[in-house]
């Protein structure tokens, strides 16, 4: 494995991002990108000494001050000072692995040679990049619309010398990194505040996040639904392929062809059945579990598309001799699709808790709330009283952003994304669901344990002897809080190759 990404204009892949972080890969600017960055930068530079004429953000004021024309001796002032106005940010402040993402896609953003940047602030990126130097930022202060102003603005400080960055483990102000790399503040020139703060580097960030998490979450709902299907005694026939060739949506046979090989071997779901039927959360897992995948998929393109783009404001087309204002920097296509997934993984938990439910209930020979001695023990009925108050939460959470706007900037921005919104909420939303799957695992393993000596699959067997090394059966009450955080942290845990969660 290559322990360095070199940044190009070679499409940057999800699974090529997992693998950079799965390995802590550093990364490089290519010849291709230092090329690319240079010439546009001479090109803007020639293009400011041939004319005096008001070019947007270039030589004027910004948003509603747009007509506001700056004198040339003032425009690294103009850049600077808009990095520090537009820094802005309240809230929690935004997770590491957000903001390692977030410097990324924005060194993946500006190497293309259309925004006029000096090759130096985008290798100050780098750098910060490849030592773990990560901006302090925040999550609340972004519409999604002018792209990701404020918590963009927060990711630029540390380029003037300005802000606090997280390093070593702890929070420093950027003074003394500069101090401790021998660094001096990169001296900002025309454009380059608003090619940094332009963009949609945060909506992005998350989604990058969220869709790995998701693709996980989506292979584990797969296989500890097919768990659960075991300790219910469910019925293999629904899964059957004959079932989903007539109604082929490419996420319903991948769930069917998936839990056929987890129970594949298994005596609990080959043994006769008293029942004809099973519920829907375990009927319909290809159906459900199956349209979240599809709806995974054309996140994933649209994310994909995203994260190759250009999204700031001008865009400089040096071989065309076109400086062009317009809006890439709007994040509707990211609100739309971080909206749906809240909705489709929310689904994911829901009915996860279904199965929780009918596992707890007394059913088909297992104890009622899968405990020797119920009423002496309450066993796990609390645990799905907590299920369920996620899945509420959740409900709460999945209410579309994208649905809002409200104008700012005193009226030139009149229509706005939310994305911003969409992406914290989606990530509350996701951990959400993690921590369903892992109650519904703590349930199902207690459960089949009952099935004894009848076995499950081989694959699902290992699984479980794994699991249950560190989350250990109940006998009777304990404190149900440790168990469930320990099969949390068994989930996550647990590491998919790529070749599993892109499949």
């Amino acid at each position: 494995m290559n322990l360095t990404h070199s940044i190009s204009s070679k499409t940057l892949e999800l699974a090529t991002i997992s693998d950079i972080l799965f390995y802590d890969q550093k990364i490089e600017l290519s010849k291709e990108s230092i090329v690319n960055i240079n010439a546009c930068r001479d090109y803007l530079n020639n293009k400011m000494l041939e004319q005096d004429e008001p070019i947007y953000g270039i030589n004027t004021g910004f948003g509603s001050l747009y007509n506001v024309k700056i004198s040339k001796d003032k425009l690294t002032q103009l850049q600077e000072n808009l990095v520090m106005s537009h820094a802005c940010g309240m809230g929690n402040q935004v997770p590491n692995a957000i903001v390692k993402l977030m410097l990324l896609l924005k060194i993946q953003s500006l190497s293309y040679g259309h925004s006029g940047v000096q090759l130096g602030t985008v290798q100050r990126l780098v750098d910060f990049y490849n030592h773990d130097i990560l901006p302090i930022i925040y999550t609340q202060g972004s519409l999604g619309a002018s792209g990701d102003l404020a918590p963009l603005a927060h990711l630029a400080l540390p380029l003037i010398g300005k802000g606090e960055v997280f390093h070593d483990g702890k929070m420093k102000p950027t003074s003394e990194i500069m101090q401790q790399f021998n660094w001096q503040p990169i001296t900002l020139l025309s454009k380059e505040g608003l090619a940094l703060l332009n963009g949609t580097q945060f909506m992005s960030a998350y989604g990058v996040h969220l869709l790995l998490k998701s693709y996980k979450l989506s292979y584990l709902a797969d296989l500890i639904g097919s768990i659960s299907l075991d300790a219910f005694d469910g019925r293999i026939e629904p899964f059957n392929e004959l079932v989903h060739l007539v109604r082929p949506h490419n996420g319903q046979l991948k769930t069917a062809e998936r839990v056929r090989e987890f129970l594949e071997g298994s005596q609990l779901i080959s043994q006769q059945k008293q029942h004809v039927q099973d519920p829907y959360s375990f009927r319909c897992i290809p159906q459900v579990h199956g349209a979240t995948k599809d709806t995974l998929e054309f996140i994933h393109k649209t994310i994909k598309t995203e994260i190759n783009s250009v999204t700031d404001n001008p865009n400089v087309f040096v071989g065309e001799n076109e400086i062009i204002s317009g809006g890439n920097f709007h994040g509707q296509p990211l609100a739309l699709a971080l909206d749906y997934l809240k909705i489709a993984m929310a689904e994911l938990g829901n009915i996860s808790e279904r199965r929780i439910y009918q596992l707890i209930s007394g059913l088909r020979g297992l104890p009622t709330f899968l405990v020797d001695n119920p009423g002496l023990n309450s066993g796990f009925m609390i645990p799905q009283y907590t299920a369920a108050s996620i899945v509420s939460a959740n409900k709460q959470l999945a209410t579309p952003a994208s649905v809002d706007s409200i104008v700012s900037s005193n009226g030139q921005e009149d229509h706005v994304s939310m994305g911003a919104n969409a992406a914290t909420q989606a990530y509350t939303l996701v951990y959400n669901v993690e921590k369903i799957l892992a109650i519904e695992l703590l349930n199902a393993s207690q459960a089949i344990t009952f099935r004894q000596p009848k076995t499950s699959s081989p694959l699902i067997e290992a699984f479980l002897n794994s699991y249950q090394s560190e989350v250990q059966f109940v006998t009777q009450d304990l404190i149900f809080h440790e168990l469930m955080h320990k099969s949390l942290q068994f989930i996550t845990d647990f590491s998919i190759e790529n070749e599993l969660l892109f499949d």
